[in-house]
């Protein structure tokens, strides 16, 4: 039985036919060039989605010398333990980063490429794909303050946008979050909640942002006139956190208000404090930092700083995009407000 052929697939023409503009004005749409009245491209991207019209990413490259994609780099430092791509998926905060990225990207037709890169070898590897075109430009969330791959990104001049601020001053692009404002959100509620014996978990020291968050409590503390605040230094991870508030229940028993720099970490602690026979909040009020999955599935769930990371991702992949199209750009920095999402925990 003879088959008819399949319809032909839509075109340039039949997008700016639908649109009611230009073949001209679709294919600078298409390719990304800048210079389109906003109204234009938004019917240009409805025709597009009506006709089913699917670019051609060969021809497309040609023209614009682009690939259409961007790494994603997961970066550490000297890491070289098997478990590491795994640590970085079971974390809550990798994912929200991720999903602000690709709800950003894929709307405009861009697909981030995952790459490691823990070791020496895999960050040459990063560096190569970069510099032979095999991506765009790089999203880079790093792991580790001794990470040298920001300082690589940015002394060979490849298009890069840095998760967080980077631990040492380099000419790279970044977004973060004003830790410093968070955590004085977090002191002012504990004080204002009455609390007069007040301890924080730390993060790990070595990192920027757990040093601003304990600086920004402290500072905030001493403003409400407690000179001293007693800290223990965490990880980041639950079970740090969980061995934290142990060392300070040790020191401090009668402790009534604990700032915790991440919902991980208090999520360790808050059974720590129930062992102790001590009820949250009436005993003792919590408060945490990043507003993750974690925060909801405390017990109570948790009072925390909210970090804005969907919005911040998303934010990276903007200004990836733009040092993309317009090499000159000068390395930017975006900071976000931090905002404070009351539950049960204070």
């Amino acid at each position: 039985m003879r088959q008819d052929p399949p319809p032909p697939s839509p075109t340039l023409e039949d997008v700016a036919k639908a649109a009611g503009v230009s073949r001209a004005t679709v294919s600078r749409v298409v390719n990304g060039i800048r210079n389109v009245d906003s109204a234009i491209q938004d019917a240009v991207r409805q025709a597009i989605a009506a006709t089913g019209y699917v670019p051609n990413r060969a021809a497309r490259s040609l023209v614009t010398r682009r690939t259409g994609s961007v790494a994603l780099v997961v970066s550490g430092a000297d890491d070289e333990s098997a478990s590491f791509p795994v640590e970085v998926f079971t974390d809550p905060f990798f994912g929200r980063v991720v999903g602000g990225i690709v709800g950003f990207l894929r709307p405009r037709g861009i697909h981030p490429l995952l790459m490691f890169a823990e070791t020496a070898e895999a960050r040459a590897q990063v560096l190569t794909a970069l510099r032979q075109g095999e991506a765009d430009g790089a999203l880079l969330v790093s792991t580790h303050a001794a990470d040298p791959l920001p300082r690589l990104l940015a002394e060979a001049g490849l298009p890069a946008v840095l998760f967080a601020r980077p631990a040492e001053p380099v000419p790279i692009s970044y977004v973060d979050v004003d830790h410093r404002a968070g955590a004085k959100l977090a002191a002012d509620h504990l004080v204002a909640r009455g609390r007069k014996r007040i301890v924080t978990i730390s993060g790990p020291l070595d990192v920027p942002a757990a040093r601003a968050r304990l600086a920004g409590f402290r500072d905030a503390m001493a403003a409400h006139g407690h000179p001293f605040v007693p800290s223990a230094e965490g990880g980041f991870t639950s079970g740090s956190g969980e061995q934290a508030m142990e060392r300070l229940l040790a020191e401090h028993p009668g402790l009534d208000g604990v700032f915790v720099a991440n919902d991980l970490m208090a999520q360790g602690a808050l059974p720590v404090l129930r062992r102790h026979g001590l009820a949250v909040p009436d005993d003792v009020a919590v408060v945490g930092f990043d507003d993750s999955s974690a925060a909801t599935a405390c017990r109570p769930p948790l009072t925390t700083v909210r970090h804005p990371v969907e919005d911040m991702a998303a934010e990276m992949a903007r200004l990836l995009l733009e040092h993309v199209e317009q090499p000159e750009h000068r390395p930017t920095s975006i900071i976000f407000e931090p905002t404070l999402v009351v539950r049960a925990s204070s």
